[in-house]
């Protein structure tokens, strides 16, 4: 359940998308939604990696030239090499980035520095590869690999944006939890506030979690934590599907049976069918079972942030 109450996320950005004018022609590529919707409960790390190598707006276009897996980054003119400069000043501000405890970071989709992938990559035959990652991205995603990343091209997909934010809310989640150091009773009560969450993303992670959390008062502390969070971010990285938020909406259906009516579980069974068929969409059928939780006093229900979990104002399961 989201409450509101744990503080703003802290999230990478690129900074053209906070609409400031730094792009190589001296434009921005503002992106309304991750301003207005998501800005709320954001506390932005804008990033420019071209302006804080050195580059000058405005300036010259660059693009991903040689190999694939390990391109240069060169004018597109000039054929200047701004590689090394990049990645010498990109090692620094990882550093930095380091102590802002981020809990994800959007990229600029098409952009030879930013891109998370699909960038042209020019060979030197004339060839164009459309495999390209951007060379700050890359050096963000090797660094930090449990951090949750998207670019803006790929959060115009509704179930891409829903899922990001739901991993970015959830990353936030652990890292309060974790914040005064780790102890079995905190990671027994986040995993019992999660289970349904992850079983909508991965039902057998989610089986391998629950087993290991059951060696709680036993294991070493210090593995336990970083084999459950890794399993953790692991499962994330699976998409909800239809199928699977079935699947979760019926489990959460059976906590019902000693208490609704007859109708009531009908008029339930009718709402989870109509989102199956895709006649409605997912906040319907959690919209009525959050009204049952509260009508019948489930307390275990009311702690499961699958049904809460973040702000309804992003209105992200309007559209899944």
């Amino acid at each position: 359940m989201f409450d509101g109450e744990s503080g703003k996320i802290r999230l990478g950005i690129a900074k053209c998308l906070l609409g400031e004018n730094v792009r190589y022609d001296g434009t921005h590529k503002l992106d309304r939604y991750i301003r207005d919707v998501l800005g709320p409960y954001v506390e932005w790390v804008p990033v420019c990696p071209e302006v804080e190598c050195g580059m000058g707006v405005p300036r010259e276009a660059v693009r991903l030239f040689g190999d694939v897996d390990n391109p240069r980054l060169v004018g597109r003119n000039s054929g200047e090499d701004w590689t090394d400069r990049m990645q010498s000043w990109g090692r620094k501000k990882l550093e930095v980035l380091e102590k802002e405890n981020l809990c994800g970071f959007i990229f600029k989709h098409g952009s030879p520095s930013n891109a998370m992938g699909r960038m042209k990559v020019y060979n030197e035959d004339g060839r164009i590869f459309y495999s390209g990652t951007g060379i700050w991205a890359r050096m963000v995603m090797d660094r930090f690999s449990d951090l949750p990343c998207e670019d803006d091209g790929r959060l115009h997909d509704n179930g891409i944006r829903e899922n990001f934010i739901n991993r970015i809310f959830t990353f936030k989640r652990w890292r309060d939890a974790m914040a005064d150091g780790f102890s079995p009773a905190k990671l027994v009560d986040f995993h019992t506030r999660h289970k349904m969450l992850i079983m909508a993303h991965n039902e057998t992670i989610y089986r391998k979690m629950g087993k290991l959390v059951a060696t709680a008062g036993s294991a070493d502390p210090d593995e336990l934590k970083n084999e459950y969070s890794a399993l953790l971010f692991k499962a994330l990285d699976y998409r909800p599907t239809v199928k699977k938020h079935v699947n979760v909406l019926s489990h959460t259906l059976g906590h019902f049976k000693k208490d609704i009516t007859s109708d009531e579980k009908q008029e339930m069974l009718k709402l989870i069918d109509q989102y199956h068929s895709g006649l409605i969409p997912l906040i319907v059928p959690v919209t009525m079972l959050n009204h049952y939780v509260l009508k019948y006093g489930k307390e275990y229900l009311q702690q499961q942030f699958y049904l809460n979990p973040y702000p309804a104002e992003l209105m992200l399961r309007n559209h899944v």
